[in-house]
């Protein structure tokens, strides 16, 4: 069928078409069915939608990234057919069903995921299937394999270091206090971070608050040449793309499958030439990994898989039963990494877990004693030094200093209702206060912790402040804060017995 090709100015995660019902009945397709639309021997897949109104009998609506993929000029005609469904729906339902699957199949169904071919629903029961039944360790080197083979790779000439973070702990900055000591201790380490999917925050949303963090493979290979090291967004570059259209899959569902999450860390790596990598694995309750038998497990998963992959990886499980620091959200976090960066007089967590993770790349790269070295080249102010080559190298600013973040100029503290002593904070519930104020998305936005574990605290302390870009989304924060009530507070009584008194 030859229809009028009609630009829509929306886009979609896949390539969508709309046609309308008489044109659909006419060739025997229906909503969410698929139509190859050609022209001049260039053609996409496009998921339908069908209607009677948004275009007319004879024409057919391409969204955003569809007409510009086909290169088409306004009301042109295009040849449009039916096509079938691709296997790798099948593949889909066979793991649905708990099964295994092969090489092929998962080859087959990453290369229908960056094509765009397959709907959000489809997305969604694939990214499911992946939650609920998992995958084993073969099948995860295949989706890594799978992964790098369908985008760009970046060859370096020296070895690539690299560091990642599981998540799960809110305020874990340290990938900007990482990278500056490996890189100025010598090492090459072309960071790719993402950005937040459950979290109040990733590491690019953070990057972005003082610099460009969107770059294509040629730019980070070139940034990373010239001053050791990067932090950059992941998703802005052609690698391993399959794994940025399931992202937007799972921040909606608020879920990270193992096997997925696994292969989304590996697969960038590997697509980078890393072949030393240090992953920390934050574990604590109301993490990703609640304890150590979990956490022992992700690390043997990201070790094997490392072998797999000719790939060298040490594992970190460090203390996730609270924030890291006391900031979270974007800026508050960019305020308290680059204080520390600057030699002040900041929380010790994030200066202990930070070198102690460097430490580990440093001596992964022949350099002994590399913790010690790393907290010298973070005291000597060469970390510094390297960070702001960095950040110029990404278009920031050479004279940055902590005292520009622009934090969120809303801000209401949360009192303690009672003394006693804080004997806990709920990450998850931090992170839900976090993004009621607007994180990542408002970069000024998140918290700062006043109190945490094992501090006392009397009736009317403050607890926290909430910053916000809005009155109304602090008024959402703060309603948040009060209904959750993170931080637990205890006295040194913890019960009574018995619990009544004697008359």
């Amino acid at each position: 069928m030859k229809l009028v090709a009609k630009y829509i100015d929306v886009d979609a995660g896949e390539f969508t078409a709309i046609m309308h019902d008489d044109d659909c009945r006419e060739i025997g397709v229906r909503e969410q069915d698929r139509v190859k639309v050609k022209r001049h021997g260039n053609e996409i897949t496009a998921i339908l939608l069908t209607t009677d109104s948004a275009v007319a009998k004879g024409e057919i609506g391409l969204l955003g990234k569809a007409f510009n993929r086909m290169g088409i000029q306004p009301m042109e005609e295009v040849e449009v057919i039916c096509t079938p469904k691709p296997d790798s729906i099948g593949h889909i339902k066979k793991k649905m069903r708990g099964e295994e699957l092969s090489t092929e199949e998962i080859r087959g169904l990453v290369q229908d995921i960056s094509n765009r071919n397959l709907s959000p629903v489809e997305m969604s029961a694939y990214v499911t299937s992946v939650y609920i039944n998992g995958m084993n360790i073969r099948e995860t080197a295949d989706l890594t394999q799978a992964m790098v083979e369908t985008g760009e790779r970046i060859e370096f000439d020296n070895p690539v270091y690299d560091f990642h973070s599981v998540g799960g702990c809110p305020g874990n900055k340290v990938t900007l206090l990482v990278v500056p000591i490996v890189a100025a201790a010598g090492l090459m380490i072309p960071k790719t971070s993402s950005r937040a999917i459950s979290s109040a925050a990733g590491t690019a949303d953070i990057v972005e608050v003082f610099a460009n963090v969107d770059f294509d493979a040629s730019g980070l290979k070139s940034m990373a040449e010239s001053v050791g090291g990067t932090i950059a967004w992941g998703g802005s570059m052609n690698i391993a793309p399959a794994d940025d259209l399931i992202i937007k899959v799972e921040y909606p569902l608020g879920i990270d499958p193992h096997a997925q999450l696994l292969a989304s860390v590996m697969s960038k790596k590997k697509a980078v030439g890393a072949k030393f990598l240090v992953m920390d694995i934050p574990m604590g309750e109301n993490t990703k990994v609640p304890d150590m038998e979990t956490a022992r497990a992700y690390a043997r998963d990201f070790i094997d898989l490392g072998e797999k992959l000719d790939m060298r990886v040490e594992c970190a499980i460090t203390y996730g039963g609270q924030p890291v620091g006391r900031a979270v959200g974007p800026a508050l976090e960019a305020r308290e990494a680059i204080a520390i960066l600057e030699g002040r007089d900041q929380p010790r967590s994030v200066i202990e877990k930070a070198c102690g993770l460097a430490g580990m790349l440093l001596e992964m790269g022949g350099i002994p004693s590399g913790e010690e070295k790393a907290r010298e080249l973070l005291e000597s102010g060469k970390a510094l030094a390297k960070f702001r080559e960095i950040v110029v190298a990404q278009g920031g600013s050479p004279d940055i200093s902590s005292g520009d973040m622009p934090v969120g100029e809303h801000t209401r503290e949360i009192l303690a209702t009672s003394a006693g002593y804080v004997s806990g904070i709920n990450n998850r519930s931090v992170v839900r206060i976090a993004r009621a104020a607007g994180s990542p998305k408002d970069k000024g936005a998140g918290l700062e912790l006043t109190r945490k574990r094992g501090d006392s605290v009397e009736k009317g302390d403050v607890l926290m402040t909430i910053h916000a870009d809005n009155e109304a989304k602090l008024e959402r924060a703060v309603a948040e804060a009060r209904k959750l009530q993170p931080v637990a507070i205890e006295g040194m009584i913890l019960s009574k017995v018995p619990s009544f008194k004697r008359i």
